[in-house]
């Protein structure tokens, strides 16, 4: 499903997406720290809404895959804002919001600052107040005294050989975006799927996510055995079965 992208630009940069038409509800799928829009939930996503027919958009934040600029530049408010801007010009229509890891936390945003256009969302893995409440708050003195006085702190990966800047400018919009200490208004449905073997996003942070939102139909969907990339055959399939539920 790789087919070409398209650009927008969005303040300065070119920010790369693919859609897909077909009806509504679309689905708007937003991807995670340091990934792309070619990865394994994503192309699921795509052949998925083809066999329904169903309209799909995708789309990489700048420093993030096909999309311009570097990424040590990349910040929280940045990546909301060209996600809106995409959501804004590229889709008609109610859409159900797809947030895997980081994505989890920006689809909030996005659904916060759009509330019009929510049809259901789904947090992967959801991490809202990451930078926050799993980078800060884990870093010691040495790590925070680094960001704060340098500028970044080169932090080993787990998914890539090359270690993933964090920098102060992150972590001092990061607090600018916050979506966990005040209640969250979202009316429609709201499903959260949330591996207990997640090394990344502590699985209580889906309940406490839950606890936040302002609305009825919010479902904690708990996989055992699941990791944080909840992408094996068995995680794809609960996607989707999530998904038929939703769009009946």
């Amino acid at each position: 499903m790789t087919d070409r992208p398209s650009f927008t630009l969005v303040n300065g940069r070119k920010i790369a997406w693919r859609a897909q038409p077909g009806k509504g509800p679309g689905i708007v799928f937003l991807g995670g720290f340091a990934s792309d829009m070619l990865g394994t939930k994503a192309e699921f996503l795509a052949a998925y809404c083809v066999s329904r027919g169903q309209a799909y958009l995708r789309l990489d934040y700048s420093g993030h895959g096909e999309s311009e600029g570097a990424f040590i530049n990349g910040c929280i408010g940045n990546w909301v804002a060209e996600a809106l801007a995409v959501v804004d010009q590229h889709t008609e229509g109610p859409q159900i919001l797809v947030g895997s890891s980081m994505g989890g936390w920006i689809a909030l945003l996005v659904a916060r600052a759009r509330p019009e256009r929510l049809a259901g969302f789904i947090g992967i893995a959801a991490a809202p107040d990451f930078t926050e409440d799993m980078m800060w708050a884990g870093f010691d003195d040495a790590i925070r005294s680094q960001i704060m006085e340098e500028g970044v702190y080169l932090e080993p990966s787990e998914y890539s050989n090359e270690p993933t800047p964090i920098t102060r400018r992150l972590i001092e919009d990061g607090r600018n975006q916050l979506v966990l200490r005040s209640p969250l208004a979202i009316k429609v449905p709201v499903r959260l799927i949330q591996g207990m073997q997640d090394p990344d996003v502590d699985w209580h942070t889906a309940l406490r996510l839950a606890d936040h939102i302002d609305g009825d139909d919010v479902d904690v969907i708990l996989r055992k055995n699941g990791d944080h990339r909840l992408s094996s055959d068995a995680d794809l399939l609960l996607l989707e079965q999530v998904l038929n539920s939703l769009l009946g």
